[in-house]
């Protein structure tokens, strides 16, 4: 039998292991134990409120104008960002700022979990929804700032695969995992509130334990904590001239009607494409289960989405954004016309609607690492991070304002009877006429691009 001194000395060797794994910084913890999670937990909720609210918000019966205007507000959060990230350097440190927020971004999937089999389930999911937004784009903030302050640049350079790998994987997870559990429970129990609570409830589970699980194996930085000196009203001075020095750089309009319109095909289709996949093939649908949309939509279009980027990434690299602009811009707008020929032909293989998905998403993929390149030049020069926080910015409202109007555009469509018979057959098209925006944005801001 070990004895009290015995077992003291355990004890005391006991703690010591754990304060000082705890404690580890910059180069002790291993960035395997946090970074796959952390940046799962980034991806998860942006799409939970940004693909899964469109699909469930229809499922139950929501009007396409009311879904696409309601669910469009939720992406304010990611718009207005740069006003209050400077904040979170204020107060506490990114450690404590990423798990609180994980924490309260889990009670908010609950909240939904919970409101949507009572009466004002509508009003209350969508103020859970808004929330939960707030809180993932401060964890963005937050869980960003504590990767860079807990590896040294070297380190950063080394691990930013893994990032973004996680982070991709939680697109998969998000838009195709959790539709397809939806799905699944939808056809099982035939209550379309239960199935989707049933799923936020599993979804605000896993939270609380990625919350658990990072309060153990997040290190301590020793870099993390609050910026000395500063204070709201220097931060407020400093961001009015960051703000001044963005509007006066060279090219700014041009730059700004890039912004807003490279991706407007995107913005007008994103809010749609779904209740298009679920909808009765009477009303222009193609009648997929909701199960099937995540295979479809969440997992083929995901992976199409992904390697599309990987290979636009290898082509800039190699050619530079001037030569790519071009046929990147096509790649984008070009494969819109599948929806057209979807939703004119309604075919009945499963197949044919996933090779169609993955085809557009593949090359809006390959035609997005453009936009994205082009945002990250732009920004170069004095201020640059805050500077391309802006850039951002005004990419959240290129998106957010068309996909709130989607709705809206569709139903006239649909009454006017305009390119077809039905809705979405007329509302693909005018997708396709929105894209001769993406080309003029390409025309006016090409000139200004660089070669390599």
């Amino acid at each position: 039998m070990v004895g009290i001194t015995e077992r003291k000395k355990i004890f005391v060797n006991f703690a010591g292991m754990k304060k000082s794994f705890a404690a580890r910084g910059a180069g002790g913890s291993s960035p395997w134990r946090w970074i796959p999670t952390l940046y799962v937990a980034e991806g998860l909720p942006y799409f939970a409120v940004n693909t899964l609210t469109a699909l469930m918000y229809v499922n139950l019966g929501l009007s396409k104008a009311e879904m696409a205007f309601y669910t469009g507000w939720l992406y304010l959060p990611w718009v207005i960002k740069p006003f209050w990230s400077p904040f979170v350097d204020l107060f506490s440190t990114k450690r404590s700022w990423t798990i609180l927020m994980e924490l309260l971004m889990a009670l908010c999937m609950a909240a939904v979990a919970f409101a949507l089999p009572g009466s004002a389930w509508l009003s209350l999911t969508l103020a859970a929804f808004w929330l939960m937004a707030f809180f993932s784009a401060t964890h963005d903030i937050a869980a960003d700032g504590y990767y860079m302050l807990e590896l040294d640049p070297k380190r950063q350079a080394a691990y930013v695969g893994l990032r973004s790998t996680f982070y991709r994987l939680a697109s998969v997870l998000g838009q195709g995992g959790l539709v397809i559990m939806a799905g699944k429970l939808e056809e099982a129990w035939g209550d379309v509130p239960k199935a989707w609570g049933t799923t936020f409830a599993a979804l605000s589970a896993l939270f609380l334990l990625i919350t658990v699980y990072h309060s153990f194996f997040m290190p301590r930085a020793p870099l993390d904590r609050p910026v000395p000196g500063v204070t709201a009203k220097n931060i407020l001075q400093d961001f009015g001239m960051t703000f001044v020095t963005f509007f006066r750089k060279p090219g700014i309009w041009i730059a700004l009607t890039f912004m807003l319109l490279y991706r407007l095909p995107e913005a007008l289709c994103i809010k749609l494409i779904q209740p298009f996949l679920v909808d009765d093939r009477a009303l222009g649908g193609l009648g997929l289960s909701t199960a099937r949309v995540g295979v479809a939509n969440g997992t083929v279009g995901v992976i199409a989405l992904l390697a599309g980027g990987i290979i636009g990434g290898l082509a800039i690299a190699r050619g530079g954004l001037r030569r790519w602009i071009w046929p990147m811009a096509l790649a984008l707008t070009l494969p819109c016309f599948l929806y057209c020929l979807l939703a004119m032909s309604q075919p009945q293989s499963f197949l044919t609607v996933c090779t169609a998905i993955g085809i557009e998403q593949f090359g809006y993929g390959f035609g997005f690492t453009a936009y994205m390149l082009y945002l990250m030049y732009f920004s170069q020069g004095e201020a640059q991070t805050s500077h391309y926080a802006f850039c951002t910015a005004f990419m959240a409202i290129g998106m957010m304002l068309p996909g709130m109007a989607a709705g809206w555009i569709f139903e006239q469509v649909e009454r006017l009877g305009l390119f077809g018979s039905t809705g979405y057959a007329g509302f693909f098209w005018i997708v396709m006429l929105a894209c001769l925006a993406t080309f003029l944005a390409v025309a006016l801001a090409r000139p200004g691009m660089k070669r390599a």
